[in-house]
């Protein structure tokens, strides 16, 4: 992550001498000086910061800050950070949607700031930002039944995404959609009259849903998050001023010159030395633009400080673009990427050009993880970017256990560690991303770990479950496991790893609790058993004492119980087992709750039950 880190704290910071005498104020209220925070600039100079020191993670929403930083309507601090994961307040969600209409210089004219607002906090609404207010409400972005801000109040998601919708001046679509069924699994917390500004937003490609299907309606949005949603949103606003436009490249950039052609005619335009430049999802230098590259630039006092290619140009008509994540380490000079589920290898061309974070590297520097944007032309991929970086490795281990409330057992060395999974862990297995649900006990993995929760799953090595059971015909010895399969005569021998898991009896045990003659289900995994479930016990003198839920009994012509079925959860699946029960069995405990359902303890041994407690 150097590569990243010296990028993004490159920080561009242009300094404009403006020629009015007109206080300028940036976005966010500063809670700590208790003023707004560009108050103490001056009157006659504005600082835009375009990258910050604090986007290491967070750096999908690089392009989309800059972006709006390059307009001043979503901004940074003077101290270089951006603090992408704070939460924003209403009155700067209001503030930065008034500027992306285009209303700015409204909501700061002395006629607006000196609006006396009917709002019943009226008097909490910042001395800067009641302007805006004013300006907010006559633009439709209260609703009629609205009589406080709440200002210092965090902006939701469901609150957010009305606004911005009302913002686009969608309101009547909106309203048009409220009986739309939205496929979210949380949609019942979704309030009846906002589920249209909510449809209005999916369809117009501003919000969607996690990965688990919810919306999330009440989760606090952060500035990064925030940053997103306004960009978005302004792409699809007229343009307000001269100073956001798009063109195509129709000159190789040389010296500080870009040339566009516009509706037909040719213009050039000035750029700033530390010029902000994203291209195939990544910050790279202003070289990297090509000729036919389709931009939507920002100007500052007549300099160029913002570029995104919006569509790179196709320079071979057999290029492809192709998305997908690294799912094998690249060797022989061939990369292997996921798409949903669909796995793809692809040979790289041997002058491929792969960026990092704005840097470039090499494509034996991708890890298996990376998010990737290709280019593939003449079926060899010729450029590279990494739009989401893995997350390094922080441990291994086999699979132990089946996962359970999220959370994952792993072996290793002897030693069983619990980890919990993030409610968004990927997870691949055979190159494909799976659900939790899909990892075997013996699977052999490498994880990634932030915060103490596991986001990053990687199979490196798949359990094997064999397609027969076998029965016991020693004991082990020398780790080896010597079975007969059920459908073959001749002994099999297998070797028993160190990290093997034994269940017997509903229970995990040690492998001198195997009996000759024990009839077992194995996984093996690298041609070493893994694990060892016994599926019936073999026929000796063995005392249990066991717990289930009673599933049925029987019972003899003299009305005695003659057998007991229990169910008990095995490795994460429910299993019934029948025991006979004995003539003179001790029934005790709760008789009153001896039901199906209930839990009960069963002592006995050799499979025959002689005491029945009722928990």
């Amino acid at each position: 992550m150097l590569h990243s880190k010296k990028v993004v704290a490159a920080g561009l910071a242009l300094v404009m001498m403006l020629g009015s005498g007109t206080a300028v104020m940036a976005e966010g209220y500063n809670k700590n000086k208790g003023k707004h925070d560009d108050d103490r600039k001056g009157n006659n100079k504005i600082e835009l910061h375009l990258t910050f020191n604090d986007l290491k993670n967070s750096e999908w929403a690089m392009r989309y800050i800059a972006s709006l930083a390059s307009k001043r309507v979503f901004e940074g601090y003077d101290d270089g950070t951006f603090k992408p994961q704070n939460t924003v307040s209403r009155i700067e969600a209001i503030t930065a949607a008034v500027r992306l209409m285009g209303l700015r210089d409204q909501a700061e004219s002395p006629a607006k700031m000196s609006t006396k607002l009917n709002f019943k906090d009226a008097n909490q609404i910042p001395a800067w930002a009641v302007g805006y207010v004013a300006v907010a409400l006559e633009n439709d972005l209260f609703s009629e039944s609205d009589d406080m801000v709440n200002p210092q109040k965090v902006s939701d998601r469901l609150w957010a995404t009305t606004l911005l919708v009302k913002a686009l001046k969608l309101d009547a679509d909106a309203k048009a959609k409220m009986n739309t069924v939205l496929p979210f699994t949380d949609a019942k917390q979704i309030p009846a009259g906002s589920v249209g500004y909510v449809a209005v937003a999916r369809e117009r490609g501003l919000v969607d849903g996690f990965e688990d299907n919810t919306f999330k309606p009440n989760q606090p949005v952060t500035r990064a998050q925030l940053a997103a949603l306004l960009d978005r949103v302004g792409g699809q606003l007229p343009d307000q001023d001269n100073n956001s436009l798009t063109g195509t490249v129709n000159a190789a950039v040389t010296g500080s010159t870009l040339n566009l052609t516009r509706s037909g005619s040719t213009y050039s335009y000035a750029l700033h030395p530390e010029v902000f430049v994203y291209r195939n999802g990544a910050k790279v230098n202003v070289s990297a633009i090509q000729v036919g590259d389709q931009v939507k630039l920002s100007l500052f006092n007549n300099q160029v400080v913002f570029i995104e290619v919006t569509t790179p140009v196709n320079s071979n008509p057999n290029t492809v673009l192709y998305n997908g994540t690294v799912s094998v380490p690249v060797t022989n000079n061939t990369l292997t990427i996921t798409n949903g589920t669909q796995s793809s290898s692809m040979t790289l061309d041997p002058n491929v050009v792969v960026y990092r974070g704005g840097t470039r590297i090499t494509a034996y520097d991708l890890r298996v993880g990376d998010v990737v944007s290709l280019s593939i032309a003449n079926n060899q991929v010729t450029y590279i970017s990494v739009t989401t970086s893995a997350t390094p490795v922080t441990n291994s281990g086999t699979v132990s256990a089946i996962v359970n409330d999220n959370v994952l057992q792993l072996m290793k060395a002897g030693v069983n560690t619990t980890y919990t999974l993030d409610s968004n862990a990927v997870i691949y297995r055979n190159n494909v991303q799976v659900s939790r649900s899909a990892l075997q006990i013996g699977d052999v993995v490498n994880i990634s770990t932030s915060n103490n929760l596991v986001t990053y799953v990687q199979v490196t090595q798949m359990a094997q479950t064999l397609s027969t059971s076998a029965t016991l015909n020693a004991a082990v010895s020398n780790n080896v496991l010597q079975v007969t399969s059920t459908n073959s005569s001749s002994p099999a021998y297998y070797t028993v790893s160190p990290d093997v898991v034994v269940y017997r009896n509903g229970v995990r045990a040690t492998l001198s609790d195997l009996r000759t003659g024990d009839v077992v289900n194995l996984r093996t995994s690298n041609n070493q058993v893994i694990y060892i479930e016994v599926t019936r016990n073999a026929g000796v003198d063995q005392s249990f004492d066991i717990y289930g839920y009673l599933k049925s009994t029987t019972v003899n012509a003299q009305g005695v119980i003659a057998t007991i079925t229990i169910s008990q959860n095995v490795n994460g699946t429910d299993q019934n087992t029948l025991y006979n029960v004995s003539p003179s069995v001790s029934l005790s405990g709760n008789l009153g709750l001896f039901s199906e359902g209930h839990l009960v303890e069963l002592i006995g041994s050799n499979n025959l039950v002689t005491s029945i407690v009722v928990k």
